[in-house]
């Protein structure tokens, strides 16, 4: 009996931290896309056909999974859910990832990532005015949110706004950067590349919120996910063909830009969109977008080791501060949830018997049984006079 409580226990608390786990796997599954699509941008991938390809890849992947897993329960397609998955096609697989492509060229990696951070925040404004957050200033766990949102947004500042002092993780970091092997964007194309970044996050949320109300109509995620990216290749190809003349940049070698077609492909598209898609029917898409820091931080790492890239003091400081940040929004998204889980269960245990005539007792106006958890005792209702 004991071993049953004890495996139940276990399975009870897997299940309440599989939302955390998946969003955290999903942060190094995006870091490791970011370094390995820099990578390819050196050997001249064009971020347009890197997005078409790597939807392919998604498609192929999703699609098997979908008609059979979701054969019975899928529902109806219907014209309004194929415009909204059609937008959807456009507005993460075509707009944001290219701007964010494009902004990255222009910046770095780590910087990028860094950006990325004004996600949660933007998320959370559009989640308001959409009605799917609510924030009662009255109550602690609403408050939390609404300043870890505005810690978080505060590191991204920082790292953005304050270098300090290079730090050198890897021996012999400093000597490769003193030799000048590695380019520096221009103040420019930095600035450019930012406003890039800024209008992808824009994108993002906006991702985030529609896909949120598309499986309230649509509540099958691996058909959505197949959709999305079978949508965003042909709209993605009309992009291609518009801005990218020459039709050799469509040819791809057996080496980091074919790696980077299937790892952003199997991970970052098809996986990801099914995983998102799940967590935010859960948690809802702030919850989501609330643990893009972390990808930051992982990113920071693996571009200083891989890639050479300068790590600075401020970027250290404002990854601490972000982390803060994300932990406080997870925390009053964990209060949102009891208060939810409470109120629910509270409801269920409400048994209103009407109409107590039909039933020719004639003594009582209604019987209502209200048994709270772990009592035994029923509450009556006043007597009529």
């Amino acid at each position: 009996m004991e071993d049953q409580n004890g495996s139940g226990g276990f399975g009870k608390r897997f299940r309440k931290a599989k939302p955390y786990l998946a969003m955290v796997s999903l942060q190094f599954g995006y870091s490791g896309m970011y370094i390995i699509t820099m990578v390819s941008f050196k050997h001249g991938m064009s971020h347009w056909v890197l997005s078409v390809y790597r939807h392919i890849v998604a498609t192929l992947i999703m699609a098997p999974f979908a008609f059979f897993l979701e054969r019975k329960i899928r529902p109806k397609m219907t014209l309004p859910v194929f415009l909204r998955l059609a937008v959807l096609g456009f507005v993460e697989p075509v707009l944001d990832q290219n701007l964010y492509n494009m902004g990255m060229k222009n910046t770095s990696t780590t910087f990028a990532s860094a950006t990325v951070n004004v996600l949660p925040a933007i998320t959370f404004i559009m989640a308001l005015i959409f009605r799917l957050e609510t924030v009662n200033l009255r109550k602690l766990h609403s408050v939390a949110k609404v300043i870890g949102t505005a810690v978080t947004v505060t590191g991204a500042m920082v790292m953005t706004l304050y270098k300090g002092s290079a730090l050198h993780f890897v021996k012999g970091q400093a000597t490769h950067h003193e030799s000048g092997s590695t380019t520096q964007p221009s103040e420019q194309n930095w600035v450019l590349g930012t406003v890039m970044l800024l209008a992808s996050c824009g994108g993002w949320a906006s991702f985030f919120i529609l896909q949120s109300f598309t499986l309230k109509m649509y509540p099958a995620e691996l058909s959505v996910t197949a959709w999305i990216c079978f949508l965003g290749i042909f709209e993605g190809s009309i992009a291609t063909l518009i801005f990218e003349r020459d039709m050799s940049v469509w040819s791809i070698g057996m080496d980091s830009r074919l790696l980077a077609c299937v790892y952003s492909g199997v991970v970052c598209s098809g996986m990801a969109y099914y995983v998102q898609g799940v967590v935010t029917r859960e948690r809802g898409p702030v919850f989501v977008t609330s643990f893009s820091p972390l990808c930051m931080i992982i990113t920071a790492a693996l571009g200083s080791i891989v890639l050479a890239e300068q790590v600075y003091m401020g970027s250290v400081i404002g990854a601490i501060i972000i982390v803060s940040g994300l932990y406080t929004v997870v925390w009053g998204k964990s209060k949102d949830n009891v208060k939810k889980s409470e109120a629910e269960k509270s409801e269920g245990q409400e048994l209103p018997i009407k109409d107590s005539a039909a039933s020719g007792s004639g003594i009582f106006d209604s019987i209502e049984i209200n048994v709270p958890s772990g009592q035994g005792r029923n509450v009556l209702a006043s007597p009529r006079t």
